[in-house]
């Protein structure tokens, strides 16, 4: 398989080692596991403030009200007893709180293959790729529009590396593929090329209807047993301030229907489209998500939702958006400290501003990932790829990405935390006694293959024997690794029944004439 393949650096000796560099490597990574974060949540409100800010959204919901731009929703809504006026909903909390006590809290994804499952909530934490970038950019061919060829590429990364659990949506756009079967090519390519959850966008009823097809005919399963459990999901953004559009109502309630989740994830920026107070804005992004769970629950009762936040801020000098900041970082913790309220599962991102994968991406894709962690986070977007607020997917940046994912679990690998015998280790240090070493004792001799983290990006050497060896740094390191999975990719097995089901039904949607656009 191609993460047999990609380069890495061996190490031996101390620090000046050593060391060579071969053209032969294995990608040494953890095996695959859904990491489950045992820490305490950091929760920066007190249990006053976390009140505030859920009456704040309720007040929200009653007195001034959502728009649906969905004649299905405002029906559905009116037959709730919801004031409806227009386009315009209220809600009274009453309402809200009894449409949240039907969502089902925590929940399993199954994908074709079943031991990708993927559990949401329950202190689960599990990593998504880059989603949705027009544009792509690595270091030899720089920025350029999507395509996809690197489309297939990003899949293939997705795939390659046991820390990212869940292919979710396009990850570059192909806009070489007409928008009527964009879909059926991405999603079908998405099935043959992965073998874990994926995600599919609410942007029609024949893109939604399609892909879920494409999934049941990739997993061999009838349609009593897709509608059974989940297989799939989506995620759905409000268009803020508080509306909601058409098309994702749409998809959202159609997938609800049929059993498959739905992350409702309101897109806020504090400073422009929502208040500039923190407060103000995880209040609104609250309401946004909140009217449409309290839909999808009235309308399809245990459907499996979660909340999301995407709450960041503007550069109030440029009005540009701004990711990884200290505002955004405490909106995550802050939602989180919401959703555990609420009982339901939680979505953030990995996010950053900058334009290339430099150190500003890496400070700020750091801090949105352990706000992450913080947060008590299920599902985190955007872990690998991202650049330029969303605007970029960089291979580079997900291989680079994927060394901190790596580290977040490692980080709660139980291992650590053992006070066994063996974990305390008093023999040894009776045993090395003042002034000694442990390198050659047999603890240590016992465990020092899997004692610490390894990297496979980091370079831990000297100045010296890193100059001998070239001087390549991160980025170029990082190209290595990405290029060798690519050039080495096998696709994971698929019975060739399902394979041919898949194909025959793209080609006859394709030949329908796929979903309508505008062009």
């Amino acid at each position: 398989m191609a993460s047999d393949n990609p380069e890495r650096r061996r190490r031996s000796g101390g620090r000046g080692g050593n060391t060579r560099r071969t053209d032969s490597f294995r990608l040494d990574q953890m095996p695959w596991r859904v990491p489950v974060n045992t820490d305490r949540p950091t929760e920066p409100l007190r249990a006053e403030g976390v009140e505030a800010i859920h009456r704040g959204a309720l007040h929200i919901l009653s007195e001034i009200g959502i728009e649906f731009l969905n004649d299905e929703a405002l029906a559905l809504f009116r037959q709730a007893g919801c004031i409806v006026d227009g386009q315009n909903v209220r809600m009274d909390g009453d309402f809200v709180e009894a449409m949240l006590a039907r969502a089902p809290g925590p929940f399993t994804i199954t994908p074709r293959n079943p031991d990708r499952a993927v559990r949401i909530g329950d202190g689960h934490m599990a990593f998504v790729n880059v989603s949705s970038p027009p544009s792509s950019w690595d270091m030899i061919r720089g920025k350029r529009t999507g395509d996809f060829a690197t489309f297939r590429e990003f899949l293939m990364l997705t795939q390659a590396f046991n820390c990212i659990h869940v292919a979710g949506g396009y990850p570059v756009e192909p806009v070489d593929i007409h928008p009527g079967i964009r879909h059926l090519d991405c999603i079908s390519e998405k099935l043959i090329l992965t073998d874990k959850v994926v995600h599919a966008y609410s942007l029609g009823r024949e893109r939604v209807e399609d892909a879920m097809e494409m999934v049941r005919l990739a997993a061999g399963l009838s349609h009593a047993e897709f509608d059974a459990a989940p297989h799939m999901y989506t995620n759905i953004n409000s268009v803020s301030p508080l509306r909601h559009d058409f098309p994702m109502i749409d998809g959202a309630l159609r997938l609800a229907r049929r059993g498959q989740p739905v992350i409702v994830t309101p897109f806020t920026l504090a400073g422009a489209m929502a208040p500039v107070t923190l407060a103000g804005a995880v209040a609104q992004s609250l309401a946004e998500a909140l009217s449409a769970i309290a839909l999808l629950q009235y309308a399809a009762p245990g459907a499996p939702v979660a909340i999301g936040t995407f709450t960041s801020n503007v550069d109030m000098r440029s009005g540009a958006p701004a990711f990884g900041t200290p505002e955004y970082m405490r909106a995550t913790q802050m939602t989180g400290q919401l959703a555990r309220r609420y009982g339901l599962p939680l979505r953030s991102s990995g996010v950053c501003t900058a334009n290339i994968p430099d150190a500003q991406a890496m400070w700020e894709t750091c801090n949105s990932l352990w706000a992450a962690v913080q947060s008590g986070s299920n599902l985190v977007y955007h872990a690998a790829g991202w650049l330029e607020g969303g605007l970029i997917a960089s291979p580079e940046k997900f291989v680079m990405d994927c060394e901190m994912l790596q580290i977040i679990q490692r980080y709660f690998d139980p291992i650590l935390c053992e006070t066994t015998p063996g974990a305390l280790a008093l023999e040894a240090i009776a045993e090395v006694g003042a002034g000694g070493h442990f390198f050659g004792v047999g603890h240590t001799q016992e465990r020092y293959e899997t004692a610490f983290h390894a990297p496979f990006v980091s370079d831990w050497r000297n100045y010296e024997a890193w100059e001998r060896d070239g001087a390549t740094d991160t980025i170029t390191r990082a190209h290595g690794i990405y290029r060798s999975i690519v050039e080495g990719f096998t696709p994971p097995p698929m019975p060739e029944d399902r394979r041919a089901a898949l194909s025959e039904f793209v080609a006859r949607r394709k030949a329908e004439g796929g979903a309508p656009t505008d062009f």
